[in-house]
């Protein structure tokens, strides 16, 4: 369904008029892992008049770019992007429709990122998704279907998306987060996880980012992250990225120091990680004995006998 933008940038639906959220104006660059962008691309063709977009969900580690890439693919189609940033105590107002008392003492309402989307037939994002409740999702489920329209309570109107409409949703997995019920995720689909960049695609993201630091430094810095990675260590570009700034801040303030490079570098990384993440090879191993990972499975004959047992089986005798 279209809708009239107003001069004014405001839509008029049931006699309730809608003030219009503008669009991010970003300019990302997607650096590798080139399949996942096609993939999300995928998501959002339509085959025929009677099919629909998906609404993916976009899954990883924190500062992996989760958020860059569905912000990739939008400028990718030339649509425009909003951005909700989801949070625990999102509420369904907050999602769609906002009401606002103006300065005469009348209540004016304004459509969220996400309405905003709908109504002009732009992309949008929702940000950490699993942060969300349950109340808040259950009132997107049937934009999320092939019904693709929402009811405002608040304003009292039903919305309906403009046919160019797309969403995906990025997710963490941590402690802070919400389950979403399951037949919100059967409407979230598919799964699309991102991995872990390759050394050149790290060093590319890392040079992308920052253009003004020294190569040896990038190149530093993206072979501390491979380490991690490879010690499955949760530390992303993200990291990297704040690490060299600080860094770099540091030698500003003090480059005659002949060791400055080093000293500043394990500052930085002290300061951004902490300072276990100096002895990558040390805390990998004691997140492997948190996990339990250093014990042997435990047979029947454990539970009857210490190792040190003469009687214990596997003693050697």
């Amino acid at each position: 369904m279209l809708y009239k933008i107003n001069s004014d940038n405001t839509v008029d639906i049931d006699g309730v008029s809608l003030a219009l959220s503008h669009p991010d104006e970003s300019d990302p660059e997607w650096i590798g892992q080139e399949e996942v962008l096609k993939q999300l691309l995928a998501c959002w063709m339509v085959v025929s008049e009677k099919d629909f977009p998906l609404s993916p969900r976009l899954v990883g580690m924190p500062g992996i770019g989760k958020t860059t890439l569905g912000m990739a693919a939008a400028k990718h189609r030339k649509q425009p992007l909003f951005i909700y940033q989801c949070t625990s105590d999102t509420r369904p107002e907050d999602l769609l429709v906002v009401p606002v008392l103006a300065g005469s003492g009348k209540i004016s309402y304004h459509a969220s990122p996400l309405v905003a989307a709908m109504l002009v037939g732009g992309i949008c994002i929702l940000d950490e998704g699993n942060r969300m409740n349950e109340k808040s999702w259950a009132s997107l489920a049937p934009l999320l279907d092939q019904r693709r329209y929402v009811e405002s309570v608040i304003a009292g109107i039903k919305i309906h998306a403009h046919p160019e409409f797309r969403a995906c949703v990025t997710m963490n997995s941590d402690e802070s987060t919400f389950e979403i019920p399951d037949y919100i995720l059967s409407r979230l689909q598919p799964t699309l996880p991102l991995t872990l960049p390759t050394l050149e695609d790290e060093m590319a993201i890392l040079k992308y980012h920052l253009p003004f630091a020294e190569n040896e430094l990038l190149g530093i810095c993206a072979q501390f992250l491979q380490k991690a990675h490879r010690l499955d260590l949760d530390y992303s570009i993200r990291d990297g990225i704040h690490i060299i700034q600080y860094a770099l801040k540091r030698l500003k303030q003090d480059p005659s120091h002949p060791l400055a490079k080093d000293r500043f570098w394990s500052e930085a990384v002290e300061k951004v990680l902490g300072e276990e993440a100096l002895n990558l090879d040390a805390l990998a191993e004691k997140k492997k004995r948190a996990l339990g990972d250093d014990k042997l499975p435990m047979g029947l004959s454990d539970f009857f006998f210490g190792e040190d047992s003469p009687l214990h089986p596997d003693r050697d005798l």
